[in-house]
């Protein structure tokens, strides 16, 4: 069974990730509604190459979901479908996992709405 935690900006330490593929057709909104806010904000970025980065401990490893150099917070927000996928292992089994919850939440919604 697969352990997934999003982890709090005082939790964190994605110190020595990188990049290791990407998530694809998904948006913030979608994001969101599957794990809550960003671990960091736009505000967080010292350098304004991440605006928004979710972190999680994936079964004890650290993975993270960012927009990358997009230099447009109101993009990232509304336009980005393709976020990075950052870690320091294998990603696989990470990415099924991160899609499935994605898509179940998008299909709990569109239940929802139908009613």
């Amino acid at each position: 069974m697969s352990k997934l935690k999003k982890l709090t900006s005082i939790e964190a330490d994605a110190t020595g990730t990188s990049l290791k593929g990407y998530l694809l057709d998904t948006t913030y909104i979608d994001l969101c509604d599957a794990f809550g806010e960003p671990t960091y904000m736009p505000e967080d970025s010292g350098d304004g190459k991440i605006h928004f980065e979710w972190v999680f401990d994936f079964n004890g490893e650290t993975f993270t979901l960012y927009d990358w150099k997009t230099y447009d917070e109101e993009y990232s927000l509304t336009e980005l479908t393709k976020w990075n996928v950052g870690g320091k292992v294998f990603y696989g089994d990470f990415i099924d996992h991160i899609e499935s919850v994605i898509y179940d939440k998008r299909k709990e919604t569109t239940r929802l709405n139908h009613i």
